[in-house]
């Protein structure tokens, strides 16, 4: 028996719960360091690093997920470590105040049992849902969890910048402490029974983790598809952790506004999710190419245009944050459509070690994108001010997600159709 629509739903809550806990530590967080503690953007960079660097274990957790059998426990118990990650991190933000060292010593922890509760819970998910979903239903699947994700993202965003306003220490724990209790709790019931009740694929053969990620890498389609991952998150990720700072230095926006903002851009990613899946099934429309290419020209030309309101002083920064999110959502949405059919190919039926795989390769380029772009940042800002400081990373990063457009061209397979919604995707 494969997972059900109903099921496929319930499993896209955790994914929306996982969402929902991360925007909180990796953009609010992010932004009160940097514009209220006055603190170098590569602060809260290096910390977003440890966590997605910690996520390089992502191919252990689907091998283990793989050979042990029991994913829901893998689900449930890293999302009470990534609850327990973000309080903590919530607290790091008080003890900075009272020094760096103290801070510090709070935080380091903090956003390492981020990334390992991310990488437990995010990938023995993914794997589930690859090895117990019908191939016809299995893109489709990828897209529905991977919009309520977002849609949980942005209507965190969007409450917790309205009742983070006027910003205080005590409403901050008290908003990250509701947010984890409620994700918790709503993962444990979302996820309860499903696994037993689904006949997944056979296990493959038990053989060293090393053995078989290797064996996996030698498979060229795999390799290609992890080398894209790579380039095309590191242009991804890239504006995640100056984009809220940008706003309050440049734009003045309050705590509150510009985490709206990060709202209103993980809106326009839904929004371009949606296009994506209702082109692609109610009218055949666009191979998963086509779609790729296609945001990340986008995403380019948003971030230019993002890039050039600072230097103008237009109030414009809010839709042009939605028309990033939204081209952003069409590139991320066929990947994953991509990332689902290859998940299965192969000589042997190692799902959750493929979804491991890219989901380090996006951890690494997650943490490797945010911290060259929170550095680049720091050191202009010593040479000019903030607005074209700011203004040449965005820049930059447009021209990696128009390599990684060209890239695209180059690896992936044109002349398929990409039923998202309806069918399996192909490359």
């Amino acid at each position: 028996m494969s997972l059900s629509w109903v099921s496929i739903v319930r499993l896209g809550l955790v994914q929306m719960c996982l969402g929902a806990i991360v925007v909180l530590t990796t953009s609010t967080l992010n932004r009160l360091m940097v514009v209220e503690l006055a603190l170098p953007a590569i602060l809260p960079g290096a910390l977003v690093a440890l966590h997605y660097g910690i996520q390089i274990t992502r191919p252990s957790w689907g091998f283990l997920s793989d050979t042990g059998g029991n994913r829901t426990r893998f689900i449930i118990g890293g999302m009470v470590v990534l609850a327990l990650g973000a309080l903590l991190a919530a607290l790091g933000i008080l003890a900075l105040e009272f020094g760096l060292i103290a801070g510090l010593a709070v935080s380091i922890p903090a956003y390492a049992l981020i990334g390992l509760g991310v990488g437990a819970s995010g990938t023995s998910l993914l794997a589930l849902l690859a090895t117990a979903t019908a191939p016809r239903r299995r893109a489709a699947a990828a897209t529905i969890t991977w919009l309520m994700m977002i849609f949980g993202i942005a209507v965190t965003a969007g409450v917790v910048g309205g009742l983070l306003d006027p910003y205080t220490h005590t409403r901050l724990l008290r908003i990250v402490a509701g947010v984890c209790i409620t994700a918790v709790l709503l993962t444990a019931i979302s996820v309860w029974g499903i696994e037993v009740r689904v006949t997944a694929r056979p296990e493959p053969e038990p053989m060293p983790f090393r053995e078989g990620l290797a064996e996996i890498w030698t498979e060229p389609k795999a390799r290609a598809f992890t080398l894209f991952v790579f380039l095309s998150m590191t242009a991804y990720f890239m504006q995640e952790l100056i984009l809220e700072p940008y706003a309050g230095l440049v734009f003045q926006f309050t705590p509150g506004q510009s985490t709206q903002l990060s709202g209103a851009q993980n809106g326009g990613v839904f929004v371009g999710m949606l296009i994506v899946g209702i082109a692609a099934t109610g009218f055949g429309r666009g191979a998963l190419r086509d779609w790729v290419i296609a945001g990340c020209v986008g995403s380019a030309l948003s971030l230019l245009a993002i890039a050039a309101l600072g230097q103008t002083g237009m109030p414009l920064l809010v839709p042009a944050t939605v028309a990033l999110g939204l081209f952003n959502g069409m590139f991320a949405v066929a990947a994953i459509g991509s990332m689902m059919a290859l998940a299965g190919e192969g000589r042997e039926a190692r799902e959750g070690t493929r979804m491991g795989l890219w989901g380090a390769a996006q951890a690494i380029a997650a943490g490797f994108g945010g911290l060259v772009g929170a550095g680049a940042v720091d050191l202009l800002r010593l040479r000019m001010e903030a607005g074209p400081a700011f203004g040449l990373v965005f820049v930059g990063e447009a021209v990696l997600f128009v390599a990684a457009a060209l890239m695209a061209a180059r690896i992936m397979e044109g002349r398929a159709r990409a039923p998202l919604m309806g069918g399996q995707a192909h490359v």
